[in-house]
């Protein structure tokens, strides 16, 4: 979640402050309890660890991809980083291998279906910060009002229930939510074409942005936006916006994620007469949902002198109270067992969540490409519901193949 760039660095700006205790740690901000989750946690870390020092900087999402690339041109990478890719790093020989910094405790907790999108070339680089994946939210009043008495399982169904809630959902209701604005379209597409056979790799790892399937896919979200069944304008409206709309029972349907009740919905109205559902397929066959984790990284600044201090703060972090609370607060799922123990008595909500964990599919996070490529996405998609989309897509496919 991005609820705009508060910064509050201290110290040096450099990874390398001179200080072997004391570390530069640049974190995302996802709510406004982020800052002051990291603050609690680096407080006690401190007290309990004499002469070390964490001095933090939080960064917006629709800032931090600038500011990361900034951080590399110019030589100012932070000791950690919390980010979502992290093998274009790895590739370049910045980080510290998982293993270098993190105890064979803390590794072997690590939930194993996060370990293999945490490598490259074979070696772990991530740490899974925080989880999640996405589910089909509905406002059942809404549906109630149009006459829809189940969730759409099909693409077909998805138009006809929009058209309904289009004629009878109410006024000022939006059928589908449909996000596809530069803060997270690679997300939103991703979870729509994996769902009628397409994705961005195909199991060998080559690149199949422009496949046929894609391009069927984002013709299809075209016809929904002019057909007058999403918001207005659905190429430059982010993620935040549509699930505050929901939030609000403007709203009909849309993907949603497990952070929605935490981070929007009880903020607005804990009442909310919302469920959830398997993300809908072209054809009604095996739902498929997207898996995401954003990751911590280690950079190996100042010839890695900063090593003992960076892993002994990592380890303090993945200890089971302080992960889990993290996670539980923030609203995401767990990326530990020992912090899954936790958060699964105590959040019966996220149940179906995990449920969906099993038929997740990630993006190619291992390939160095990815996170420049992420980028580029998240800029130009939503250009194909005004556009081309298999033009769109097509360039994308030439960008991917061109950077590896």
């Amino acid at each position: 979640m991005t609820l705009g760039l508060t910064g509050c660095s201290k110290g040096s700006s450099s990874g390398d402050s001179g200080d072997s205790k004391t570390i530069r740690f640049v974190a995302a901000i996802y709510d406004d309890k982020t800052k002051s989750l990291w603050d609690s946690l680096i407080k006690t870390f401190e007290a309990q660890n004499k002469g070390y020092k964490v001095n933090l900087e939080m960064v917006d999402w629709t800032q931090m991809d600038a500011k990361v690339k900034t951080y590399v041109q110019t030589k100012q990478t932070p000791d950690i980083l919390n980010y979502n890719a992290f093998a274009d790093f790895a590739r370049d020989g910045l980080l510290f291998p998982t293993s270098d910094v993190l105890s064979p405790q803390v590794s072997s907790d690590i939930l194993p279906s996060f370990v293999e999108g945490d490598k490259y070339k074979g070696t772990q680089y991530g740490m899974p910060l925080l989880s999640s994946v996405r589910l089909f939210f509905y406002n059942k009043d809404v549906f109630k009002k149009a006459g829809i008495s189940a969730p759409p399982k099909t693409w077909d169904e998805v138009k006809t229930d929009a058209q309904k809630i289009k004629d009878k959902g109410g006024k000022g209701v939006f059928p589908l939510g449909l996000p596809l604005g530069a803060e997270e379209s690679q997300a939103e597409f991703f979870m729509w074409a994996m769902n009628n056979g397409g994705g961005y790799v195909d199991q060998s790892g080559n690149w199949t942005i422009d496949s046929q399937a894609n391009v069927d896919t984002l013709n299809y979200l075209k016809d929904l936006s002019k057909s007058g069944l999403t918001q207005p304008n659905p190429e430059t409206t982010d993620r935040k916006d549509v699930f505050n709309e929901f939030a609000q029972g403007k709203i009909g349907m849309l993907n949603g994620a497990v952070f929605m009740p935490a981070g929007f919905i009880n903020k607005v109205n804990a009442k909310l007469p919302y469920a959830v559902a398997p993300l809908p397929t072209k054809a009604g066959g095996t739902p498929s949902t997207l898996g995401v984790q954003d990751f911590l990284v280690a950079f190996k600044n100042g010839g890695g002198k900063k090593k003992d201090a960076v892993s002994k703060f990592l380890n303090f972090f993945y200890q089971t109270n302080n992960v889990a609370n993290f996670q539980k607060e923030e609203g995401f799922l767990p990326v530990t067992k020992s912090a899954g123990d936790v958060i699964s008595s105590a959040v019966p909500y996220d149940k179906p969540f995990i449920d969906a964990l099993p038929n997740a599919k990630f993006y190619p996070t291992g390939n160095a490409a990815w996170g420049p490529l992420a980028n580029t996405v998240k800029e130009k998609l939503g250009t194909a519901i005004t556009g081309d989309p298999k033009s769109v897509l097509s360039e994308l496919q030439q960008t991917a193949q061109k950077n590896g």
